[in-house]
């Protein structure tokens, strides 16, 4: 395969990528790797080792300091303005600290991203309403952020990063306020979607979970890639 192939068949791809805020040092340094498509990574570390950095770079809310980044074949730092959208309308991202609209219900924070693609109501709400219903919400659509516990807020987010199907979901410590059932039927659920060819980047201190369902993984430590495979 040509080095011009590969860069097509791989939805992330890092190459000699640092990150620094300012005149500060570098919070993430020389990264490389590639994500192929259809891919599933556990993304580890201690805290402060620069995973929410990496996962800011991979959603572009982050430009890399130096360095190249590739998302879906095309390179974010020559990429135009008006191409960067249609780019993140492909990445899912689970936040820890949610980021739900507090004025909006259950139903509409994860109906928000159809809506703002175009789907057809009916579409919206089969969807809508069946996501819900797996991450075990369907008798709290109706229910302001406020009303719900950390745990089912955290499923609603899930639940709006996986609704349109995204072709990469980044999630950052999704079952840090889940208890060990719903964490298992949270990982069903990422599993599922990458079987059906999401690649999927989870975040996360859980070894239990690491252990239990072996995967290819990104170890970070001090900012450098320390493992990839």
């Amino acid at each position: 395969m040509s080095r011009q192939q590969a860069d097509r068949s791989n939805v992330v791809q890092f190459e000699g990528v640092g990150v620094r805020y300012g005149h500060g040092p570098e919070i993430v340094q020389d990264i490389e790797f590639a994500l192929p498509a259809g891919s599933f990574h556990f993304l580890t570390g201690p805290s402060g080792a620069g995973k929410s950095s990496l996962l800011r770079l991979m959603y572009l809310a982050q430009r890399p300091s130096r360095g190249r980044i590739q998302m879906f074949g095309t390179d974010v730092a020559t990429a135009r303005r008006y191409q960067l959208p249609a780019l993140r309308r492909r990445v899912g991202v689970v936040f820890q600290d949610f980021r739900l609209l507090d004025h909006l219900s259950a139903y509409d924070n994860v109906a928000l991203p159809l809506r703002l693609a175009g789907w057809a109501p009916e579409q919206v709400r089969t969807d809508v309403t069946e996501m819900l219903s797996w991450v075990g919400l369907s008798r709290k659509m109706a229910e302001l952020p406020a009303t719900l516990s950390g745990g089912e807020q955290q499923r609603v987010a899930i639940a709006r990063a996986v609704v349109a199907r995204p072709a990469l979901l980044l999630a950052d410590e999704p079952t840090g306020n889940l208890d060990e059932a719903q964490a298992q039927r949270l990982m069903g659920l990422f599993l599922e979607m990458n079987r059906l060819g999401t690649t999927v980047v989870m975040a996360t201190h859980n070894n239990h979970l690491v252990d239990r369902f072996p995967a290819r993984a990104l170890v970070l430590d001090q900012g450098h890639l320390v493992q990839h495979g």
